[in-house]
């Protein structure tokens, strides 16, 4: 959700902004932006709707020049999406220019109050009232921009990452965030600043990340034959504060399609590889133990617990339904599993001995920062599931787990999905071991299957071209059901989850035994119902709901064990998975799915990666 790149340097500034501009596409956007001062000191600011190559067709003709600059992609919150309302903006005088992930709460009385003093608005944007509102403070209290930075943002209610900068002052580049990440990397007489490391890593591995309220001043300075770098952090308050350098583990390739047409498509064929380093120095090589070290040293927590709740959004809630059947399963302990959004407006009751788990694939999603902060000011222990290192949500969390499986650039989540599920079935199975609530010969034999599963969700990966051939046939539909039942009835809304976020399909699962009580209705030849049906669990209780739906003239896709006999004669399209342990087959029969959105979306023409609305990290409400 909205993307922040800037440079300041010896280098031509433009086409590191425009390169990292493209690098953070994937987060999702309507329009896109870049400021730059040239050697004259002229603030040139080039906006257009629409994707980055708009952007830099508009820019063929301007002057690009200079070594310093920001520039933005704009996911509309305050006004729609346009060339007025992209970013950045400037200030009154055109001597500041600014951009900025988030949202201002209070811009409304800000805007009043600036208007009232003579100020006039070129856009409908909260974003503009705070460079207002910047040069306002800086020409009335007569301070530099970062005292006015400062005291402006003590003003300021809401998230915010920024980054401004000043025609007089073109060797100085401003940033500053509060609930919006923003990470400075840092080059050899150079620095880059950017909402996340895919615009950095090409260029420098040291960075620095940055924390909530705190102003980071980047200056380089040319003096004679040498150039002087420097870097001042302190917060809105002015503190002063050290910065702590750390090293990026993240590589170019990471970011690369590497042949395939679509990001999603090369995640989804990631995930044997994934799960795989997921597990790696987790469960041993004679695959009979498993040590995650967030459970090791706050042990005593897990198993005191009297309730753990499990807060996040989106495909990560799908995530914490399944870690519920096996936390309860193998653990004992009461599970809640609560949209973050929902969590953190309802006056939740939570005690001291609660557990809460956070899961997010960035670790900046904003619903679920507040609700872990939320959940921490009551005395509860938080422990995060995160993909993103050094991320928001895993700093504030007194303990956790990475998953460990690089950048997922596709909007729609694969193989975070897959991790995440991993990550917490490790967790349960700790806690149940721990606890003597499960037996020693179930331990062994999920632990032991679990080391199997990349090799069969790369059996499953094999029936890529049979799935795209059939996936053609229902490009016409207009709505889909999805079914499932236990661990796979989390499944059954992930694969709908899929299926509308990237082909626009209105799609919904369902608990397959809730069929009769409504959506039955809805059955009907032009109705393709999607049924997770492993042959474990409630296994001929599914195969009674689909042979209702083939009383009613449903069309059916079924995901089955192999060698299954019942539901291959009756569904009309069968996709086998590998046989494995009941809490372990959302692994292998969430991979269908994906395939099956991606397919049909792709038939259907729809940008796989970029789906409209939507992006990929939701760091504002």
């Amino acid at each position: 959700m909205c993307g922040i790149v800037g440079y300041i340097g010896k280098r031509k500034a433009y086409p590191i902004l425009i390169k990292g501009l493209h690098r953070l596409e994937y987060r999702g956007y309507d329009s896109a932006g870049v400021a730059l001062i040239n050697g004259q000191g002229q603030l040139n600011v080039y906006k257009a709707k629409g994707k980055v190559a708009e952007l830099e067709s508009f820019c063929a003709d301007k002057d690009t020049r200079g070594t310093i600059g920001i520039a933005h992609t704009r996911w509309a919150t305050h006004g729609e999406p346009n060339t007025v309302n992209a970013h950045p903006h400037y200030s009154e005088s055109e001597r500041l220019a600014i951009i900025h992930n988030g949202i201002i709460e209070n811009y409304a009385v800000l805007k009043a109050g600036l208007q009232q003093e003579g100020y006039t608005f070129r856009s409908d944007t909260d974003t503009e009232v705070l460079v207002q509102l910047i040069e306002y403070t800086q020409e009335n209290r007569h301070v530099d921009l970062k005292t006015a930075v400062q005291l402006a943002l003590q003003q300021v209610i809401g998230a915010y990452a920024i980054a401004i900068l000043d025609k007089d002052h073109p060797d100085t580049l401003i940033a500053a965030r509060k609930g919006s990440p923003l990470v400075v990397g840092i080059g050899e007489d150079e620095y880059f600043l950017a909402s996340d490391a895919t615009p950095i890593v090409e260029y420098t591995d040291q960075v620095i990340y940055i924390e909530d309220e705190e102003v980071v001043c980047l200056k380089v300075e040319s003096q004679k034959s040498k150039v002087e770098r420097t870097i001042d952090i302190t917060t809105i308050g002015n503190v002063q504060k050290t910065p702590e350098i750390k090293r990026l583990e993240l590589s170019l390739s990471q970011l690369e399609k590497g042949g395939y047409p679509h990001f999603m498509l090369k995640e989804i064929f990631e995930q044997p590889r994934t799960l795989t380093d997921s597990m790696r120095g987790r469960v041993n090589v004679r695959q009979d133990n498993i040590a995650l070290s967030g459970f090791i040293d706050n042990k005593e927590r897990f198993l005191n617990a009297k309730r753990i709740i499990i807060t996040a959004c989106g495909t990560s809630w799908h995530a914490g339904l399944i870690a519920m059947y096996a936390i309860e399963e193998f653990a004992q302990i009461p599970v809640e599993v609560e949209y973050s959004s929902e969590f953190r407006y309802r006056k939740p009751v939570i005690n001291q001995d609660d557990v809460v788990i956070a899961i997010s694939q960035s670790g900046e999603t904003a619903d679920t920062l507040a609700a872990i902060q939320l959940a921490k000011s009551k005395g509860a222990f938080i422990f995060s599931i995160c993909n993103v290192v050094g991320a928001s949500i895993p700093r504030v969390s007194d303990s956790g787990c990475y998953t460990h499986v690089g950048p997922e650039i596709g909007v729609a989540s694969t193989k975070a999905f897959t991790a995440q599920v991993t990550a917490l079935t490790m967790l349960a199975l700790c806690i149940g071991r721990e606890k003597g609530t499960m037996s020693e010969d179930k331990y062994l034999a999920v632990v032991r299957e679990l080391g199997r599963i990349p090799d069969k969700i790369s059996r499953v990966l094999e029936q890529d071209a049979r799935i795209a051939d059939f996936a053609k046939t229902f490009t016409y539909a207009q709505n889909f059901i999805y079914l499932g039942r236990g661990y796979n009835y989390p499944v059954a809304m992930e694969g709908a989850l899929k299926l509308k976020e990237i082909s626009y399909i209105h799609a919904e699962g369902y608990p397959a035994a809730e069929m009769k009580h409504g959506p039955i209705a809805l059955i009907s030849q032009e109705m393709p119902v999607v049924v997770v049906a492993p042959r474990c669990g409630t296994y001929e209780k599914v195969v009674s709901n689909i042979q209702e739906i083939k009383a009613r003239k449903g069309r059916v896709i079924a995901v089955v064990t192999e060698g299954d006999e019942l539901v291959s004669k009756i569904a009309d399209y069968i996709i086998e998975v590998p046989e494995t342990e009941e809490c372990l087959t959302p692994l292998l029969t969430v991979i269908p799915l994906q395939l099956l959105a991606y397919h049909i979306a792709v038939v259907k023409g729809c940008d796989v990666d970029q789906p409209r609305n939507l992006a990929k990290s939701v760091t504002v409400e």
